[in-house]
């Protein structure tokens, strides 16, 4: 697996952008922007996409509404990547979330994403993080 742990990469040459890297730059974009197009480009039309819920999407518009959903839950958010890889069809990324929830909670929290890709598209995405992350605290009583 060619991988990839911060700004060292192993493997590939640097002028070599595999699709597992073009994903994790289109995201931030996403991210930053709120634009889906690059992200959503990289999509194959039978892509597969799930998070942790019991809820799977599909195609070009299930793909849309799993990323709207999910930029739709914060007020801001950065994927910083710690590592990635890429062997084959398949790409793998850890990945940290920071951000602000709406509401304006302070969020951090870590994760894995795996995209099953044919060398052009993502066929599928799934996702896997912590969600004890999202639960709010109790309140204490003193």
């Amino acid at each position: 697996m060619t991988t990839q742990t911060g700004a060292t990469q192993t493997g590939a040459t640097q002028t070599e952008a595999t699709l597992t890297q073009n994903f994790m730059a289109a995201l931030n974009t996403a991210e930053e922007t709120g634009d889906l197009t690059a992200l959503l480009a990289l999509h194959g039309p039978g892509v597969t996409l799930q998070n942790l819920t019991t809820q799977h999407w599909s195609g070009p518009d299930g793909a849309q509404q799993f990323w709207e959903r999910y930029l739709g839950d914060f007020e801001t958010i950065r994927s910083e990547f710690s590592h990635h890889g890429q062997a084959g069809e398949l790409g793998l990324m850890e990945w940290v979330g920071r951000g602000q929830l709406k509401g304006g909670a302070s969020i951090e929290y870590r994760g894995v994403s795996v995209i099953e890709h044919d060398g052009q598209f993502v066929m599928a995405f799934r996702t896997y993080y912590d969600t004890a992350a999202f639960i709010k605290p109790a309140a204490t009583t003193e």
